[in-house]
C-alpha cells in the first residue's frame, strides 16, 4: 500500500485531520469515505449547469434534493402560535424558480433572518432539503442553500455555462460541502498511481488516472466528464475482472476427486426408469457438468434455467453421477417449504433406487434423506447418522445442513439452489465439510444477463437452459387494474372458479401475512384520501382468503401458507394442495421458488405493483407447469400512466426472463444487484453500470484473464495490486475468496 501514501491517508485522525473531524466523522458514518482516495472516488452523480436549472417540476417528494434556481420573490409573515402567542411569530416565504417550475421555500423563527438578508429577489443558489407537501404544494422546510455568486470578471455566458456537479449526498451533509470538501484534496490527485497496464491504456485511448480524476471534479467542458468516465468505468471494470480472474486460477489449482459414474451405476439405472425423453439443452448441460466433476480440481458452475426448464432434474443426474463414484451429494435450499418439496419429487423420481438398505429397493440404490431445523430430534439422528456412515447418498436441506454437529463420509458435491438468498459465510461452512473441497453447482431460476453473470458470477462457468421440457404449457399473462375497471377483477374471480370447475386449481398471491400487529403511532396520524390510496397497507393473506371464502369464492376449498406457519402445518398444507384437496391456496410469497404442482392452472397475483420484475416472472413459473395452459392476472390499483403500471404490462408482455431481467435492472439501481445480496458489503461499482456497459466488462474481462494467466501474482503490476487492495475492502475481498 506505500505507492500511495496521500490517497491513504485518512481524512479524520488524532493529531490533523484532512478537513474538520465533523465533516469527516459525518463522511465516514453516512457515506463511508475513510480516506483521501475514497474522496476523489466519490463522483457526482450529475452535473447542473447554472443557466440550465433542475427542473422543479419534477421534484421526487420524500427525498433529499439538490436544485439550482433563481429567487422570484421572499415574503416575511408574522403569525400568532404558542411559542409567539402575540403575533410575533415569523415566517420567510421564499418562491424560486427555473423556467421550468416553481417551489416554495419555508424558513421559521430566528432562522429567518439570515436568509431574509440574503434570498433578495433575482439571486441564483444552489437549496438541498427534502421535498415535501404543504397545502398540496410542494415545498422544502428550512433547506440549505449556498449563494453563487460570478466572479465580477467573468462572462453572464462563462458563469451561466459552468458545470456544478452534483454529489451523492446525505441529510446531515449538502453536495456543496462535499464538493469543498474535493475541491481540498483534489491536488493529491496528481499522484495517484495508474492500475491499469501501460500497453492497455494506451490501446484504448483512455486518459491517465491524474487526470480523469481532475476531469470528473472539475470539468470544464461535456467531453472532459465524457473523458474521465469512459476511463474510470474501465478501472472498475478492469480491476473487478482482474479480482474475478485471480479467483478462477486459484480455483484451478485446488485439489479435488475426480467423480466418474460407473457404467451401469445407479445414473444408468435412472435414466431408464424416465418416462421421458430429456431436452436437448438438460444433455449438453448435464454434459458439461460431468466433463467438469471428472476433472481433478474443482467445479464452479453456474446453472440458470427459466422456471420450469428443469434445472432439478439436472442437478439430480449431476448427485447421482457423483454417488455412482462412490461420493455424497448436499442440495442446500433457501426454505423449509422447498427443502421438503425438493425432497419429496426427488424421492418420487428415483423411486426404489432411493431406498438403498430397505427391502424393496433397488441394487443400485441410496438413500435419500432430508434435514431441516425443525425435525425432531430421533429423525434428525437418523439423518446424521445416515450422513456420517455414507449410508445417504444424497441429503437435501436448509441452512441446518452447515451445522458443526453435521458430518460427512465423503461429500462429493454441493448443490446450492437460489443462489442469491445464501450467504457467503453459508456456502463457504459447507463447502468445508469435504475432506477435499467438492465440486460445486449453484442453480438460480431468476436469469442474469450475460453482463450481470460476469461481474457478480464472473468466477463460475456458466451454463444456461433455456428450453422448456415438453409438455410444459404456455402462460397467458393479463394487467387487472382493480380501481379503473372494478369489473376486470370480479372478472378475474369467475376465472379462478372456472378453472376449479375444470378439474385445476389456483393460486391467489399477497404481499403480507396479515397478523402483524399494528404501529399505533402510525395509525394514530390522520392520513388524507390521496395519501390513503397511494400508502394502504399491502393486502394480506389472512384478510384476501377470509373474503373470498365469504365471497366470490364462496364454496370453494380456499386454504392458506405462510411463513409463519409451524413447519409441519406448512407441510400438510403442500401436501393437501398437491393432491389436489384444496382448490385455491391464499398463500404469499413463500411459493415463489421450486413449488411444483402441475394440476394449479390459474394465480391471481394481489398488489402486484408490490413485487419486483424478477419476483412476478418466479410467481407466474408456477402454473403452467401441466398440460392444461396457465393464467396469470396481475391485479393492481396503480393508475394507467404510472411507472408500476408500465412494470406490469412489461411483466405481462414477455415470458423470457431475460428480456425481463434487463428490464427490471435498467429500474433499479445496480448496488441491489451486486451490492449485499452478493457481497456483504457495498458495490465497488460507482460509474460503471452493468446494463449500458455489456462491451467493456467483456473486454476487461478479457484482458483481465489474460493479464492473470502471465502473472497470477501481478508481481510486474504493483499499481494494479495496489488498486485491487483498495477496491476489494477487506468484506468483499473475503467474499471472493469464499463464493
Amino acid at each position: 500500500m506505500d505507492l500511495v501514501p496521500a490517497l491513504e491517508e485518512p481524512l479524520r485522525q488524532p493529531l490533523k485531520s484532512v478537513l474538520g473531524p465533523a465533516t469527516a466523522k459525518v463522511m465516514a458514518e453516512h457515506l463511508g469515505l475513510l480516506t483521501v482516495g475514497d474522496l476523489l472516488h466519490h463522483y457526482p452523480r450529475r452535473y447542473e449547469e447554472r443557466g440550465q436549472l433542475t427542473h422543479l417540476a419534477d421534484l421526487p417528494m420524500d427525498e433529499h434534493v439538490t436544485v439550482v434556481a433563481q429567487v422570484a420573490d421572499a415574503r416575511l409573515h408574522t403569525f400568532a402560535s404558542a411559542k409567539a402567542p402575540r403575533g410575533k411569530g415569523q415566517r420567510l416565504e421564499v418562491t424560486i424558480t427555473d423556467g421550468s417550475g416553481r417551489l416554495q421555500l419555508v424558513f421559521f423563527g430566528a432562522g429567518v433572518h439570515k436568509p431574509h438578508k440574503e434570498l433578495l429577489p433575482g439571486t441564483r443558489a444552489m437549496f438541498a432539503g427534502k421535498v415535501s407537501v404543504f397545502n398540496r404544494r410542494l415545498q422544502l422546510a428550512h433547506p440549505a442553500y449556498e449563494l453563487l455568486r460570478g466572479d465580477p470578471e467573468e462572462s453572464v455566458e462563462t458563469w451561466a455555462g459552468a458545470l456544478i456537479p452534483i454529489y451523492p449526498a446525505t441529510a446531515k451533509l449538502e453536495s456543496w460541502k462535499i464538493g469543498k470538501a474535493i475541491q481540498t484534496v483534489l491536488p493529491t490527485a496528481r499522484e495517484a498511481v495508474e492500475p491499469l497496464p501501460e500497453s492497455l491504456r494506451e490501446g484504448r485511448g483512455l486518459v491517465p488516472l491524474p487526470e480523469a480524476l481532475l476531469k470528473i471534479h472539475r470539468p470544464q467542458t461535456k467531453a472532459d466528464i465524457e473523458d474521465a468516465r469512459s476511463r474510470l468505468k474501465w478501472d472498475e471494470a478492469f480491476v473487478l475482472q482482474v479480482a474475478l480472474a485471480r479467483r478462477r486460477h486459484a480455483d484451478a489449482q485446488l485439489p479435488a476427486v475426480p467423480r466418474r459414474p460407473a457404467p451401469d451405476g445407479l445414473l444408468t439405472a435412472f435414466d431408464a426408469r424416465l418416462p421421458f425423453t430429456l431436452t436437448d439443452g438438460q444433455q449438453r448441460v448435464s454434459r458439461e457438468i460431468f466433463d467438469d466433476l471428472a476433472t481433478d480440481h474443482p467445479m464452479h458452475r453456474l446453472l440458470q434455467g427459466e422456471v420450469g426448464s428443469g434445472k432439478t432434474m439436472v442437478a439430480l443426474r449431476a448427485m447421482l453421477a457423483v454417488v455412482d463414484a462412490g461420493g455424497q451429494a448436499a442440495m442446500l435450499a433457501p426454505t423449509e417449504v422447498l427443502a421438503q418439496q425438493h425432497h419429496r419429487s426427488i424421492v418420487e423420481m428415483m423411486g426404489e433406487l432411493a431406498e438403498g438398505g430397505m427391502l424393496g429397493g433397488a441394487e443400485q440404490a441410496t438413500k435419500v434423506v432430508l434435514l431441516t431445523g425443525s425435525m425432531g430430534a430421533a429423525a434428525r439422528r437418523h439423518a446424521l447418522l445416515d450422513l456420517t456412515t455414507g449410508e445417504a447418498g444424497i441429503v437435501i436441506g436448509t441452512h441446518a445442513l452447515i451445522e458443526d454437529k453435521v458430518q460427512f463420509h465423503d461429500l462429493g458435491l454441493v448443490v446450492v439452489d437460489e443462489q442469491h438468498r445464501f450467504g457467503v459465510e453459508q456456502r463457504d461452512a459447507l463447502r468445508g465439510k469435504g475432506k477435499q473441497p467438492p465440486h460445486l453447482l449453484v442453480m438460480t431460476a431468476t436469469p442474469i444477463p450475460r453482463t450481470v453473470a460476469m461481474t457478480v458470477f464472473g468466477d463460475l462457468e456458466t451454463s444456461v437452459l433455456d428450453q422448456l421440457p415438453a409438455g410444459r404449457s404456455p402462460i397467458a399473462s393479463h394487467v387487472v387494474p382493480a380501481a379503473d375497471k372494478p369489473h376486470f377483477l370480479s372478472r378475474a374471480w369467475e376465472r379462478v372458479r372456472e378453472e376449479v370447475e375444470n378439474g385445476h386449481q389456483a393460486y391467489v398471491v399477497c404481499p403480507r401475512i396479515g397478523d402483524e400487529e399494528d404501529d399505533p403511532k402510525k395509525s394514530a396520524k390522520k392520513k388524507s384520501p390521496e395519501d390513503e390510496a397511494e400508502k394502504r397497507p399491502p393486502l394480506a393473506v389472512l384478510d384476501v382468503a377470509d373474503q373470498l371464502t365469504k365471497g366470490p369464492l364462496k364454496g370453494l376449498r380456499v386454504e392458506v401458507l405462510h411463513g409463519r406457519m409451524h413447519p409441519d402445518d406448512k407441510d400438510a398444507v403442500m401436501r393437501r394442495f398437491a393432491a389436489g384437496e384444496t382448490h385455491v391456496l391464499v398463500a404469499t410469497t413463500v411459493i415463489e421458488v421450486g413449488v411444483n404442482v402441475p394440476n394449479a392452472t390459474a394465480m391471481v397475483i394481489m398488489d402486484a405493483d408490490r413485487f419486483g420484475v424478477s419476483q412476478l416472472h418466479q410467481l407466474r413459473g408456477r402454473v403452467g407447469r401441466g398440460s392444461a395452459p396457465g393464467l396469470c392476472l396481475l391485479v393492481t390499483e396503480m393508475p394507467e400512466a404510472s411507472p408500476a403500471r408500465q412494470r406490469l404490462g412489461a411483466v405481462a408482455s414477455t415470458l423470457d426472463g431475460f428480456e425481463l431481467s434487463r428490464i427490471d435492472l435498467e429500474q433499479r439501481r445496480e448496488g441491489d444487484v451486486l451490492g449485499q445480496a452478493q457481497s456483504g458489503a457495498r458495490t465497488s461499482l460507482k460509474v460503471l453500470a452493468v446494463i449500458e456497459d455489456e462491451e467493456i466488462i467483456a473486454e476487461a474481462r478479457e484482458e483481465a484473464t489474460a493479464v492473470v494467466a502471465d502473472d497470477p501474482e501481478l508481481t510486474r503490476l504493483p499499481a494494479l495490486r495496489t488498486a485491487l487492495d483498495a477496491l476489494l475492502d477487506e468484506e468483499r475481498e473475503q467474499y471472493l475468496e469464499k463464493g
